[in-house]
């Protein structure tokens, strides 16, 4: 990856439906060979996707609540289930399993708290934790798909002489 691939990351992480000539201006290429890069970042799995971004709160989805989940159970077995259990729930966007006094994470989003409530009576009645917690975000202060990509390492570039 050089700083042509790192440009062409930037670009798509703001707008996803830049057309490739425009990226390829942006980045001082050619089209082919823009078109090339971002296909190989496809097929090493940098570019995993392009998405459409949606506002939750207007399809509605004003509630986001973080749950912490902590279980006696930390078997693979029970954590292969536990994975399959949450992944049928649309309402969870992210999954995390952790380090110190919390076990897993979950961001999930929902229309209000009644939609919370049958969420969590549907997630206890189809797996075993010992001790769930929730809290629910007052405001979003900031949200972003970008991710960082000051810390990339770049292929050293050839010198000019």
């Amino acid at each position: 990856m050089d700083r042509l691939d790192k440009k062409i990351l930037r670009l798509l992480q703001e707008d996803a439906t830049l057309a490739v000539a425009d990226i390829a201006k942006r980045v001082g290429l050619s089209t082919t060979p823009c078109w090339r890069r971002i296909q190989k970042l496809e097929e090493d799995g940098v570019i995993r996707r392009r998405v459409a971004v949606l506002d939750p709160v207007k399809v509605n989805l004003g509630v986001t609540a973080f749950v912490a989940i902590r279980t006696n159970s930390h078997s693979t077995e029970w954590l292969r289930r536990f994975a399959e259990v949450v992944g049928d729930f649309p309402e969870v966007m992210e999954f995390y399993r952790m380090s110190g006094e919390v076990d897993y994470l979950l961001r999930v989003v929902v229309p209000d708290i009644a939609a919370y409530d049958a969420f969590y009576k549907r997630l206890i009645s189809r797996i075993e934790i010992r001790d769930v917690s929730s809290s629910f975000a007052m405001e979003q202060i900031k949200y972003t798909t970008e991710l960082p990509l000051d810390y990339l390492a770049l292929e050293k570039e050839p010198r000019e002489s």
